[in-house]
Order: C-alpha cells, then structure tokens, then sequence
C-alpha cells in the first residue's frame, strides 16, 4: 500500500501547478471575503486592527494601511484571520493579562472590551460574508450564462432498479418527492443523493394522469466526469435529453439573487444532512475531503472552464461558512458559544474555563486536520 500511495502521490506532484494555481484561486477568494467580513464589522463597530492576513506563517509581502492595520500575504497559503487589537493571537484568544493593563483609551478600540454583542457581531460576520459570496457568484453565473436544465422526464430505466421496482415507465415527468415540487431532473436529483435506504413517495404524471408511487433508492458508488467516488443514493433512471425536455433560463437580477440563495442552501441542507448521516451510521465519513482533495478538484474543475472553477468557489465558500459556525472553540462558532454563554450568565466564563475549551478546539481541529488528510492520501492511492 505505501508505494501505491507514494505512487499516487508523485503523480500528484507531477501535475502539481495545474492543482495548484486554481486551489490558490478558490481557497483565497473563499479567505479573504471571509476575513473581510471580520474585518468590515470590526471596523464599524471601533475595534482597531492590528493584521489581515492571507495565510499563515512568515510574512512574503504587505503593507500598513492609514490606520495601522498591516495587510500581508503569508507563506503558507491554508487559510487566513484578522487579528484585533486585545487579541493574544490569530485565533482571537483574548489577552487577558494585557486587556487588564489598558488604558481607558486603549480600551475603547480593544475588541476583547466591546459589549457581547458586538463581538458576536464581528465574529459572526465571517461566515455571513461567505453565505452572501456564495449568492453572489451563484447570481452571477444564472445571469450571465444562464441556468440549463432538463425537465423530470424518465428516458429509460435500469434493469433490476429501484426505479423499476418502484414501477416508473419511460415518459413518466416527475411532479413532486414528498410533497416538494420538482422543476428539474436535477432536483430530483438531489432529493433522491441524500436518500438512500429510504422511501419517497413521487408523484409522476403518465398519460395526463397524475400516478402515486413509493421508490426506495439505492445506495450506489458513482464515479464522476474526473474518475472522483462518490456515494450516493440512485433510482436508476435516465434523463430525457429531448428538444422539449433542455431548457436554458437567463435570470434577472432580483431572480438571480433568489435562486442563488435557494442553490447556497442546498448546499447547507446537503452538508448537515451528511454530517448528520455520519452519527447516524447512514453515511461513510470517507467523502470527508481536506486541502489535498480541495487543490485536486479545483485543478479538475479548472479544465472544464472558468465558470465552473467559480461554482466550486460558492460551493467552498458555503462549505467554510457552515464549517466556521460548528461549536467548536477557536472556530467562529466556539466563539460564538462562549459569547451566548456570557449573555445569559451576565459575565464571561473564567480564564481557565476559556482557556481549556480552546485547548479542547484545537485538538478537534489538528484531529479533524489529520483525518481529512488521511482520508485525500487514501483517495489518491485508490484513484
């Protein structure tokens, strides 16, 4: 197994600058907007700040703005943060010890000194900033190139299928999946990926008649266009790719925008959905993917045109927003935890209390880290 991962690895290398190009691509737009969000919000609300920061690590390049905050691109290009003044480091543990010494001046521009409220304001702002940048560039994309579709129908239908079993027939337009309403076949697409094992009741028009049917789908290991795994669940249908079944929508703004929200939070729904199926024991945690598996698809997505390398940004930057609000102290969720717990306390939990549940975050995140990582070198040896 070493050398076929060590295998899978060289050939990684060797297309490495095609990966690596458009993953700084996706990963620093993703950053920097979330950071961005941080840093509008602090500065709204009279925190001073001391860096914004592209990666991590020694400083390659920056420059100090009229008020003082130092803008640099660091070496290791894995993610981002804003420091704020009263802050101890990147990760906004807060300096007590120093807060403690300010002056009243001092105090007033300290982020740590800020009522509760702001400080969730601020912290909050960087995964919002990544909800927002995920309509935008869903928006942009249905107004610019357009949202193509193919209706519903069934074209055929696999030997041995849920769908046969569930008595679909060729022709047969999907209306609705539990009551949902089905615009698209890639609607119900999506219904049917996150299903698998469980019964849905569909509604399909046949003949001009509407026809109630249970369909079950199975859980099935698909391969995409770049040769990637993935489980999913499946009827085992194909689509109707007749003239009257494709259709091609040029949105409006104001549409635009709505179908740009709906699409991010599909994107929300689908990733707590699967969160959710790996405590369940529905879903495998070996789809979980880390920097190495983000670099390979952005590279593979980048062939298939600029456009596609900016959905795969929405999806990322929906991906690290949701990521960012999970509970887990030095994440913006963590924060946001120790921030509600001081609302409804009336004062913030001790230094020591602070203090252990970041040290607890860290080692679910380096844990996380690691597993992720795991899981990208066993996806290149396989592949």
């Amino acid at each position: 197994m070493g050398s076929d991962i060590m295998g899978s690895l060289s050939a990684f290398g060797g297309g490495a600058v095609g990966y690596i190009v458009p993953f700084l691509f996706v990963l620093t737009v993703v950053v920097f907007f979330h950071e961005l969000g941080h840093f509008l919000i602090a500065r709204w609300c009279g925190i001073k700040v001391l860096v914004f920061s592209l990666g991590f690590g020694p400083e390659i390049v920056g420059f100090n703005d009229r008020h003082g905050t130092r803008w640099k691109l660091s070496a290791i290009p894995l993610g981002g943060y804003v420091k704020f003044f009263g802050d101890d480091n990147a990760a906004s543990v807060p300096d007590h010890a120093g807060a403690a010494a300010m002056t009243e001046a001092e105090r007033n521009d300290s982020f740590v000194h800020k009522p509760v409220g702001k400080r969730a304001a601020v912290v909050a702002a960087g995964p919002i900033a990544n909800f927002i940048l995920a309509i935008v560039i869903f928006a942009g994309i249905f107004m610019i190139s357009g949202k193509q579709s193919t209706t519903a129908r069934v074209d055929a239908i696999q030997e041995g299928s849920a769908a046969q079993a569930a008595g679909f027939k060729p022709g047969d337009l999907v209306l609705a999946i539990n009551g949902t309403r089905i615009e698209s076949f890639s609607e119900m697409q999506r219904i049917v990926s996150i299903s698998a094992g469980e019964t849905l009741n569909v509604d399909v028009e046949r003949g001009g008649v509407t026809v109630p049917l249970k369909a079950v789908p199975q859980m099935r290991e698909l391969k995409d266009n770049f040769g990637n795994v993935h489980k999913l669940g499946v009827l085992g249908i194909s689509r109707s790719m007749a003239a009257g079944d494709i259709r091609t929508e040029k949105m409006g703004p104001v549409t635009a925008v709505v179908a740009g929200a709906k699409e991010t939070w599909f994107v929300v729904d689908r990733t707590i959905s699967y969160i959710g199926g790996i405590f369940a024991g529905r879903e495998a945690a070996d789809q979980l993917g880390g920097p190495i598996r983000i670099a390979q698809v952005s590279g593979q997505v980048a062939t298939a045109g600029f456009t596609a390398l900016l959905h795969l940004t929405a999806v990322l930057s929906v991906s690290i927003g949701l990521l960012n609000l999970f509970p887990i102290p030095l994440l913006d969720g963590g924060h946001l935890l120790f921030y509600g717990i001081e609302a409804a306390r009336g004062r913030p939990l001790s230094e020591r209390a602070q203090e252990f549940g970041f040290r607890i975050g860290l080692a679910i995140v380096v844990m996380l880290m690691i597993f992720a990582t795991f899981n990208d070198i066993l996806h290149l040896a396989t592949s």
